[in-house]
């Protein structure tokens, strides 16, 4: 077997080395939290869902948000925004930030087969296991993996947990360095496409299935469509073949190393935080949660799927799920059923069964 590429640089981190590091978290200044204010007011009676970027005017923060899109699209994958004043704003004006925010990190999409451009990470009754539901939607833990429509995922913290939910993050370049070191048989296979469940979210025309690597090295970058769950779970259609034993060992070893101390970095994540993170270069992770029993107390994140229109070349492979975007030429989220329009609800969709 060809000796396989490892990927140096700045996305190919270790979790040690990044908690000591402080430089991927920014706190708002009173100045940058009044500018906020100000732009989500402005636009506070208006539909979120066709504000663009120019609809906000941030002197204060191009620059900031312009660093932290760098280091989020082309340098270590991820950043942490800390200090919005979600306990003092309406759920009105902490959206319409948030939006600004996202604007300015690439083009929100489509989120579910309701057109949910703004989206809720809450337990509502779900089940990850269950395969017409997703893992958001539960206070299950939900191991490493990557989400399956954007390039960039976007999470502002509303209301933490009584316990549990803590955030983890691993760099898909390091876990692949080590595989290909410690098992290329098994790097070599995990090149190759893996079938994965749609989740009852195709349209007409599609199969109830796609495929897709798990991880596509490119020259410059490792880019990753890791969800176990889906994978295991499309094995439920009789027309595909079944996972093989080096398939299944392959998996657990993506699994088994992104949950290794070496590799993960856990974050601290809090009411008033926005995690932003590279879902091409990054896997993602969430313990087990136990909630609060007052409605209004619950674990709530708000999320952003982003596209990003002038992002770097992305393997033909990625597209396997959605297609792309007639515009842009970059993923586009869900596809959505006809007659279904894009929204930003400020409160979670039913749970679908």
């Amino acid at each position: 077997m060809a000796a396989l590429q490892t990927h140096a640089g700045e996305g190919a981190w270790l979790g040690p080395d990044m908690a000591a590091r402080r430089d991927w978290a920014h706190s708002f200044s009173d100045a940058e939290i009044s500018e906020l204010e100000t732009v989500a007011d402005a636009v506070i009676d208006q539909d979120i869902v066709p504000l663009k970027s120019a609809d906000f005017v941030m002197p204060l923060l191009d620059p900031v948000l312009a660093r932290i899109r760098d280091d989020v699209v082309n340098g270590r994958g991820f950043a942490l925004l800390r200090g919005v004043p979600v306990a003092d704003w309406s759920r009105k004006r902490t959206a319409r930030a948030y939006w600004a925010i996202g604007t300015r990190i690439g083009t929100p999409v489509t989120q579910n087969p309701v057109g949910n451009v703004l989206g809720h990470v809450t337990d509502v009754g779900g089940d990850a296991d269950n395969p017409n539901q997703r893992g958001h939607q539960s206070s299950d833990s939900l191991p490493s993996h990557t989400d399956i429509g954007a390039e960039i995922v976007g999470l502002l913290c509303l209301h933490g947990a009584k316990t549990g939910g803590e955030s983890g993050l691993v760099s898909a370049a390091a876990l692949w360095n080590e595989i290909a070191a410690q098992r290329p048989d098994l790097a070599e296979i995990l090149t190759h496409s893996f079938y994965y469940d749609r989740r009852g979210e195709g349209v007409a025309g599609q199969e109830p299935w796609y495929e897709m690597p798990v991880f596509m090295p490119t020259g410059e970058r490792v880019v990753a469509s890791y969800v176990p769950r889906f994978i295991r779970s499309a094995q439920r259609f009789e027309q595909l073949p079944k996972l093989t034993e080096a398939q299944h060992d392959a998996l657990d070893l993506v699994q088994t190393l992104a949950d290794d101390p070496r590799f993960k970095l856990e974050m601290d994540f809090r009411p008033g935080d926005i995690q932003l993170v590279n879902n091409l270069v990054l896997l993602h992770s969430r313990t087990a949660y136990e909630d609060w029993l007052e409605p209004e107390r619950k674990r709530h994140l708000l999320r952003l799927w982003l596209s990003v229109p002038d992002g770097w070349p992305m393997p033909d492979a990625y597209f396997a799920r959605y297609g792309t975007d007639a515009k842009t030429g970059r993923p586009q989220g869900i596809n959505l059923p006809p007659g279904v329009t894009r929204t930003a609800p400020l409160t979670p969709p039913a749970l679908r069964t």
